[in-house]
């Protein structure tokens, strides 16, 4: 493989970013993350149709750009770097992959070109908060985490012909303004119990949204009887989540006729993997920014007649945040190649993900939240007591950090199922979590940690071609990487990092 982005990727990046300096600043964030959407809708419309931000991963023949996971990944950590409060995770690394892999001719034509374009935003709608789990990501999603049995979570059953819908799901990604849900429902009862997704045509909000007092953000769908959605509050308003109550709500099976539930849940799996690479993507680009304001802040504040920046304790305190950043950028980076290097650019199955190497994005997802959590901490203390101040942007990447960790983690379930599905450890989940065989070594003969300090293929063998020796594969001072092959261990890449960091952080 080439470890080196192409002049195409190089250039959504740079576009990306002259973009988002212009329009998307702190003062902008919080004025967006407040309107009944809680994003700008015009700038997403502008990176809709200007850039075709939602249609990177998708392919031309549905109206996309043709590009995959590894441009999309690069594309959230721009956003990312703006904290940027929009429906890109939603739809173009949720409900699009899910559509076309699992749906029918006739609901990819239809709903595919107008997600790809910005016409229409998706999510995807899990119940009981079980996002990170129906996609692999902390648990196998063979279970009943829909909703078994005869009650809870939410049903589907066929009355009149027509699917219907009967329960409710916190915790969606900008669900009160998405247009078409991605729903996990179980069906079958207890006899033939399964999980399938389906469609429900949300379209824009009714007339209540908006409105002043405790009805702000609710509504229900024109012509979509029986839904109702709430905007909930949450500590990071730039992630919209709402609550969906579903009562016989009209649904379409995704799909064809007969549901798979081996097919659902392999799609949710591999949806699962290249989502997690462009959220890893998405928090080492806040991350990135927040060290970049840190600093440029301890350079400029002085104490004791001196920039604090050029204590040494300082120093090394930056040092150490710029390398576990850069290993979590190769490791996201090298998540979202391993996403997409199976991709088929061929008719029929065109842009499904293939299999990617076990565990890789649930670790990379790992590494990345815990670098952001660390970075934000750093970058509130280091900031003093203007960093303690809700106003100051430093609480935008704190928040983030916090809220994406409960939401799609705890980090330490992320490594476990990496660790699970690389095969390190002969017991499974169970041993994986806890400790190591006493032997300390896996069922091939190796041993290690689950600290997180294997490499991002969650222990598994890279091709040779992946590896850079040298260690060339880490990022500059600016935060940019030379490709989307480099390691996600902190070997080579912490290793270079580490012999500049001290650049990065001299006053």
């Amino acid at each position: 493989m080439d470890a080196a982005f192409t002049e195409e990727q190089h250039e959504i990046r740079r576009t990306l970013r002259e973009l988002l300096l212009k329009r998307c600043g702190p003062d902008e964030v919080k004025a967006a993350v407040r309107t009944p959407p809680g994003y700008d809708e015009h700038l997403w419309r502008q990176l809709a149709t200007q850039l075709g931000l939602p249609g990177l991963a998708l392919p031309t023949a549905y109206g996309g750009v043709g590009c995959g996971p590894t441009e999309l990944a690069l594309a959230c950590e721009e956003t990312g770097r703006a904290v940027l409060p929009s429906p890109l995770i939603a739809t173009a690394a949720l409900a699009a992959p899910l559509i076309l892999a699992l749906g029918s001719e006739r609901q990819r034509t239809a709903l595919l070109p107008a997600l790809a374009t910005g016409e229409l935003t998706g999510t995807l709608a899990v119940p009981g908060g079980q996002l990170a789990t129906a996609l692999a990501l902390t648990g196998p999603n063979d279970a009943d985490w829909a909703g078994g049995g005869r009650a809870g979570g939410i049903q589907a059953r066929v009355q009149d012909g027509t699917w219907r819908l009967y329960g409710e799901a916190g915790q969606v990604l900008n669900g009160h303004t998405a247009d078409v849900l991605v729903v996990a429902a179980h069906t079958g009862g207890f006899a033939r119990s399964r999980t399938l997704l389906f469609l429900v045509r949300a379209g824009a909000l009714g007339p209540a949204d908006g409105a002043d007092g405790a009805d702000a953000g609710r509504g229900a769908g024109p012509g979509v009887p029986g839904l109702l959605r709430t905007r909930q509050t949450a500590l990071d308003e730039t992630r919209p989540q709402a609550r969906l109550e579903l009562r016989e709500a009209p649904a379409e099976l995704l799909g064809e006729a007969d549901g798979d539930e081996a097919a659902v849940a392999g799609a949710l799996a591999a949806t699962g993997v290249a989502a997690a690479a462009a959220l890893a993507a998405e928090a080492v680009g806040t991350a990135d920014t927040a060290l970049a304001r840190t600093v440029a802040y301890v350079q400029e504040r002085e104490q004791f007649g001196r920039p604090i920046g050029s204590f040494q304790a300082v120093q090394h305190r930056l040092a150490d945040l710029y390398v576990t950043l850069q290993a979590a950028r190769s490791a996201a980076y090298y998540a979202a190649w391993s996403a997409g290097r199976d991709r088929s650019g061929t008719e029929g199955a065109a842009g499904r993900y293939g299999a990617a190497e076990p565990g890789v994005g649930a670790l990379a997802l790992a590494q990345a939240l815990e670098t952001l959590r660390a970075v934000a901490a750093e970058a509130v203390q280091l900031h003093g007591g203007i960093g303690f101040t809700w106003e100051h942007e430093a609480h935008l990447y704190f928040k983030r950090a916090a809220c994406d960790e409960l939401l799609l983690g705890p980090v330490h379930r992320l490594r476990a199922r990496a660790a699970e599905e690389a095969g390190l450890f002969a017991g499974g989940a169970g041993e994986a979590a806890g400790s190591a065989p006493r032997d300390g070594s896996g069922p091939r003969g190796r041993s290690g940690p689950t600290d997180g300090s294997r490499e991002a293929g969650g222990g598994g063998a890279r091709p040779a071609s992946a590896r850079v020796a040298d260690g060339s594969d880490a990022a500059d001072a600016s935060g940019a990487a030379d490709g989307p092959g480099a390691s996600g261990a902190s070997g080579a890449s912490g290793a270079a990092a580490g012999a500049r960091a001290p650049e990065a952080v001299e006053a």
